[in-house]
């Protein structure tokens, strides 16, 4: 295991709040994401081996639950929002167009750490539907025309 001790102090601390460690798995790896940006592999073997579970257990819940991540997160966060109004309004050619360009799939990160790519069930601003988030800014009645210019912002 290559942490830093610091590191692993952090995710001591995170289990010292633990107060029953059945039922605080999940509550374990959001506080650890929380910090770190995603859950590493490294992060995964040392809470197994606090929390007195197995590995594999946590990399069960890590990999089940759309929240969490076993990739570093890119400079910028891009969201695409999967709701009803989006998805009339022909979301699927913005992500197919984010993903061609960015050459990534949902959930990954492109090879320079520039950008990740997340699929959200819904991000409220249906009246602007087709929308997309990058970081905190949001990007309404969208056209994957636009999608260049947008991403230029965050150079």
């Amino acid at each position: 295991m290559t942490m830093k001790p610091e590191d692993k102090k952090i995710l001591d601390d995170i289990v010292a709040g633990v107060e029953d460690i059945r039922v605080a798995k999940i509550e374990v790896l959001q506080k650890t994401q929380a910090k770190f940006g995603y859950l590493s592999q490294d992060h995964l073997i040392y809470l197994a081996e606090k929390l007195g579970t197995s590995m594999t257990d946590l990399y069960g819940i890590a990999t089940f639950y759309a929240q969490f991540t076993l990739t570093p997160p890119g400079k910028h966060l891009i969201q695409i929002c999967e709701g009803t109004a989006c998805h009339v309004k022909s979301q699927n050619r913005i992500r197919e167009h984010l993903r061609e360009l960015l050459e990534i799939d949902v959930g990954q990160t492109t090879k320079d750490k520039r950008f990740s790519l997340k699929s959200v069930r819904c991000l409220g601003c249906c009246g602007l539907s087709p929308v997309i988030m990058v970081d905190e800014e949001t990007f309404g009645r969208v056209d994957p025309s636009q999608i260049e210019g947008i991403l230029r912002k965050f150079e």
